[in-house]
Parts: C-alpha cells; structure tokens; sequence
C-alpha cells in the first residue's frame, strides 16, 4: 500500500479515536513495523503543520493525537458556543422532569402525567442525548421504557439520580426543571 493511502488510514484512525493512539497499536491494524507507522506518523505531523491544516498532530509519549490548532480556538470556540445553545422547549424540559423522576417511564404513562402527547418531546430527548430506550414493557404494543443517561447528570451538574431535588407531590415534578 502506498504512504499517502497509509496516512490517510492513519488520520482516520486518529480522528476517529479522539485520544492518543499508541505507535504499537497503529502498526499492529497496519501490519507494519513500528518505526515504518512512526515514520509515517512524524510525515503526517509535517503535513499538518501547513497552513492550510485546521489539525495537528501531536506526540505524547509513544503515542500520537490528532487536535485543533491553537490559532483556531477562537472560531472552534464561538462556533461550538453557538451550537450549545440549542435549548429545550419547555415542553421536552417537563417531560424529562417527569422521566428523571418516574423512571423507568413509558411515553404512555408521561402522557398521563403531562395530558398530553409527548411524541415530539421524546424525539428531541433522545436527540440531545439526555434519555434512552433502556428495555420494552412485556405487553400488548411492546411499549418502550426510557430512562435518563449519563449526558442527562453531566448537563444538570449532577453526579447520581440522588442529587436531584426532592419533590412532594406529583404535581411538584412538572415545574422542577422549568425553575432552573
């Protein structure tokens, strides 16, 4: 296989990973040696040095990592800003109110609780990473069962369910996300 198609393999493989990748690891998937996979690394990290590159590629240890560069913080930063603030409807915040709190919750028994259809709620839930099918009820219609995810405790500042605020009543579970 020629260089500029093993590099290419090996971009994908770094970009891919998004962590270090060790010299060892690359050249075993390979099948080269490890000083032809560093050689190849040491090319690629040449390459990304050009200006024209939005990437380069650092060493650490016996490992390489594929980053941006630093000269483009500034736009990665305003652009990623702009994309996080995607906000949630006060709708889909009630109905992951209820879930956090009743889960596992079919979508039928949320809609019970809100009186109303959350098709578009769960939809934009699940999206955003914050609940997940976790299983089927064993019934007619095989509803699914969501619960929330781990996204869910990192976007609220939470370490376990445990540390969400206590509620009451029932009623008190619709509006304990919409307060924050």
């Amino acid at each position: 296989m020629k260089d500029e198609k093993l590099k290419s393999i090996i971009e994908g493989i770094l970009f891919a990973w998004a962590e270090p990748v060790e010299v060892l690891d690359l050249a075993k998937v390979l099948k080269l040696s490890p000083q032809k996979t560093r050689d190849l690394l040491l090319d690629l990290q040449n390459d990304c040095e050009n200006e024209s590159r939005g990437l380069r590629l650092s060493q650490i240890n016996d490992s390489f990592q594929l980053s941006t560069k630093p000269e483009n913080y500034d736009f990665i930063s305003e652009f990623v800003s702009t994309k996080n603030k995607k906000n949630l409807s006060n709708a889909s915040l009630e109905t992951l109110s209820i879930i956090a709190y009743k889960q596992p919750v079919t979508k039928i028994e949320v809609e019970e609780i809100r009186g109303v259809k959350c098709d578009s709620s769960i939809k934009s839930l699940v999206d955003f990473g914050l609940i997940e099918v976790t299983g089927q009820l064993d019934r007619i219609g095989k509803p699914n069962i969501y619960e929330t995810t781990e996204e869910f405790l990192k976007k609220f500042g939470l370490r376990s369910l445990d540390d969400l605020p206590s509620i009451e009543d029932e009623s008190q579970i619709k509006m304990s996300f919409l307060e924050e």
